[in-house]
């Protein structure tokens, strides 16, 4: 079941809940809510604050390289989860292009992120399987 998951939808839905929630009415007052810092971290050369939009993209990669070891399958749950990564891409795309809340730097990343893992999750089972094939195709 954990596989079939795609985890990249986690930040996209994040990122919606904020947009609906405190996002503000448009893409400028989202811009100055992704901007808010979410905490800061003394540090020897004065604060280091960590922007909301920040935090969310570094929650997409996380959940890409999680993605990209789950990638390295070839099951029918592997395939699932590429298909499913593939409708995240989509309807996230659909999002930047159409919404405006959505037109923004920290969701553009999440975008393209979102088609790393379709492209990457294909490119990773294709490879994966031949090797599995050849290794068969040996013996």
């Amino acid at each position: 079941m954990f596989n079939m998951f795609p985890l990249m939808v986690i930040p996209v839905i994040i990122y919606v809940i904020i947009a609906y929630t405190v996002g503000g009415a448009d893409q400028a007052s989202m811009v100055v809510t992704l901007n808010g810092p979410v905490f800061h971290i003394p540090m020897s050369t004065g604060q280091w604050a960590l922007p909301l939009g920040d935090l969310i993209v570094i929650l997409g990669m996380l959940g890409l390289f999680v993605e990209q070891i789950k990638a390295a399958g070839s099951g029918t749950s592997t395939i699932i989860n590429h298909g499913l990564s593939m409708v995240v891409f989509v309807v996230a795309m659909a999002l930047f292009l159409l919404v405006g809340k959505f037109g923004t730097s920290a969701f553009f990343l999440l975008t393209l992120m979102a088609l790393m893992d379709t492209v990457g999750g294909f490119v990773v089972t294709v490879v994966a399987a031949r090797r599995d094939l050849a290794v068969g195709g040996e013996g």
